[in-house]
């Protein structure tokens, strides 16, 4: 591999340099930057959700897998997937200071309150 193996391997001191002499010339980064943020923040656009859907759900759902072997029945395990990672946290803490049975009324209410309306 000799010279392109070396060239290869340095690859970033070598463009580097000329990457930072362009740069002034290329005057519109800050207004590319500008875009980005704004797609990123404002809601109409919905650019913060599609990088979450499309990239970092993926390594939370492979995160989620820990559940597998924690203390938690079946039941709850399925129901702690499918929220959000905040709302998951919460009810973790939830179940960890009162109990399991406490969760257990709680879901029975809300969903005797949610039938009845």
């Amino acid at each position: 591999m000799g010279i392109l193996g070396t060239m290869a391997r340095n690859l970033d001191t070598i463009v580097g340099p000329g990457v930072l002499l362009l740069y002034p010339l290329f005057p519109i980064w800050p207004y590319m930057k500008l875009v980005f943020c704004l797609w990123l923040v404002l809601p109409m656009f919905n650019g913060a959700a599609y990088i979450y859907e499309n990239y970092v759900r993926q390594y939370v759902k492979h995160i989620g897998s820990y559940y597998g072997n924690s203390k938690y029945p079946e039941v709850q395990k399925k129901v702690l997937q499918m929220m959000s990672l905040d709302a998951r946290k919460a009810v973790e803490r939830y179940i960890d200071t009162y109990g399991s049975d406490a969760f257990e009324r709680v879901v029975k209410a809300a969903d005797r309150e949610a039938s009845r309306h």
